[in-house]
């Protein structure tokens, strides 16, 4: 597509072509985008109120668990209100300094994810293995210094991206084949040499998903090792109960990064439609599951959740207001 307007080589905007190929299918994908991203605000959100309003929720799993809401609220909000934008309204333009700030929030705050992932998982080495010095080791001030890193550690990896990107010449190419704008693909429109672009992008995301899961698998060889020194197998059992819900959204994070990955990379015949569909579930998956899992597998926010539901006029004692009420009357004369 040619630009009519330009400063430069640098466009004015771009083009967001969304999910090629399946053009007539775009009202039934908003839909089910728009429910999920919905699903994902309203269970965060959640999730966040009764840890905030319950003092029994402010250990250091839940806190770690709220920042784990927040990173995905961010990262869901991100991209698909944009998404949207395009199935259902075809406004497929974004203007350039929009889009690089799209690309620099969603990639930091995936890296800020897998960080917060990492950090749950050295919070449940050290509940399995030093339970008695759990509260000790894991003070509020290491939990607050953990999140900070997470957050140093994603800026110093993307503030580079933006300049990154305004180096680079667009000549006449203005349109991403991707629903967002993600670095690859803003990088493939370039008609300048882009090679450290592509290094660069390569190295953060072996830096970070390679570096981050390898110490979570790690943590869980170290954790399985001193499950398995427990005398009962109650206890055992017990134990990785304990760690369900964050293999579950280790899982969730991690298969569908690691899926884009291998068919981006050797799936040279896959439509561009599966590549753009992964790279949505990517982002979509977790802000959906992540409060499913911690709501269904940890009892207190269960309990919690319940003690919200539950309609004030159920709570009270029936049986034994009922007698005290009857008592109130004199026995009935024949």
């Amino acid at each position: 597509m040619t630009q009519a307007n330009s400063t430069g080589s640098r466009p004015l905007y771009f083009i967001l072509l969304g999910i090629p190929g399946l053009e007539s299918f775009y009202l039934y994908i908003a839909f089910v985008f728009f429910m999920v991203y919905v699903t994902s605000v309203i269970g965060n959100v959640a999730l966040l109120f009764i840890i905030k309003i319950d003092r029994s929720l402010h250990g250091p799993m839940y806190l770690f668990l709220c920042m784990l809401s927040f990173t995905d609220l961010v990262l869901t909000s991100s991209t698909t209100p944009k998404m949207l934008s395009i199935l259902w309204f075809n406004f497929h333009q974004i203007y350039y300094e929009a889009c690089l700030t799209q690309m620099v929030f969603l990639h930091s705050f995936a890296i800020i994810e897998s960080a917060i992932l990492l950090a749950m998982a050295f919070d449940r080495y050290v509940a399995i293995c030093y339970p008695l010095r759990y509260t000790t080791i894991l003070t509020k001030c290491l939990i607050t210094s953990i999140g900070l890193l997470a957050v140093v550690r994603a800026a110093t990896l993307m503030v580079p991206l933006p300049f990154l990107i305004k180096r680079l010449p667009f000549c006449a190419a203005n349109v991403i084949h991707h629903s967002y704008c993600k670095h690859m693909a803003v990088v493939k429109l370039s008609c300048a040499d882009t090679t450290f672009n592509n290094i660069y992008g390569i190295v953060v995301a072996l830096f970070i998903v390679g570096l981050d899961l390898m110490f979570i698998i790690w943590s869980y060889i170290l954790i399985i090792h001193a499950v398995f020194q427990l005398s009962s197998r109650e206890a055992q059992m017990k134990a990785l109960g304990t760690c369900a819900s964050h293999i579950g959204a280790i899982l969730v994070f991690y298969v569908p990064v690691v899926l884009s990955s291998v068919v981006h990379r050797f799936g040279k015949n896959v439509p561009i439609h599966i590549h753009i569909l992964l790279a949505n579930v990517y982002l979509m998956l977790p802000p959906l599951i992540n409060p499913i899992i911690y709501g269904v597998k940890t009892r207190q926010i269960r309990t919690r959740v319940g003690k919200l539901l539950r309609p004030k006029s159920m709570s009270f004692k029936g049986p034994s207001n009922f007698s005290c009420f009857c008592c109130n009357f004199p026995p009935r004369q024949n």
